[in-house]
């Protein structure tokens, strides 16, 4: 484990490559699972009813779910407020490209220039997770290894690309470009070991 500012990083997030695989996966990360994407309280805000430039990237299906139900909802059993799912357990904001490539809508309407906010943090982060332990206000950084994601670690090994250099935007956008640098520090010295 890496401590940097108390959070503590899992090794593999320095050890083990990863880049994903779209060609391969269909990004299945965005329709597979139990739970939609968890949700931090300004993407609750902005998501709860977002706003049309998103929702007209999406199918008819998603448009009518947050018509009815809002693009957020409540998850019990892992006590969490994460993405609206359809019926299939789709994410809601899911945005399908003309060869099948499922994509975050919200991510794209950012990318196009048309909203201020990009996808949510647990989505850019992926696959790493991160937890805070509100007793010691610990975070935890962990890598989520899921089987779909098979052949993003083999793309990942052949390029050469650790879990934490993939993830590097969406790591400086939630801790900052400090925490950033010290952990690329520290994953120089953990890997020389």
């Amino acid at each position: 484990m890496i401590l940097i500012d108390e959070i503590l990083i899992s090794d593999a997030i320095v050890k083990k490559n990863f880049h994903c695989n779209l060609g391969a996966c269909k990004g299945a990360c965005c329709y597979e699972g139990d739970f939609g994407a968890p949700l931090e309280k300004e993407e609750q805000e902005f998501l709860s009813q977002p706003p049309v430039e998103i929702v007209e990237l999406l199918s008819d299906e998603a448009k009518l779910k947050i018509s009815a139900e809002g693009g957020i909802r409540e998850f019990k059993e892992d006590k969490t407020i994460g993405t609206n799912l359809l019926e299939d357990g789709s994410c809601v904001f899911l945005y399908k490209n003309k060869i099948g490539i499922s994509f975050c809508a919200i991510e794209k309407a950012y990318k196009e220039g048309s909203i201020k906010m990009n996808k949510p943090i647990s989505c850019h982060l992926y696959p790493v997770r991160a937890s805070k332990n509100e007793h010691t206000q610990f975070e935890a950084l962990n890598y989520d290894e899921w089987d779909i994601c098979s052949p993003a670690c083999t793309l990942g090994d052949e390029m050469k690309i650790p879990i934490y250099k993939f993830v590097k935007d969406a790591l400086i956008r939630k801790y900052g470009e400090d925490f950033y640098e010290a952990l690329d520090g520290a994953a120089q010295i953990t890997n020389k070991k």
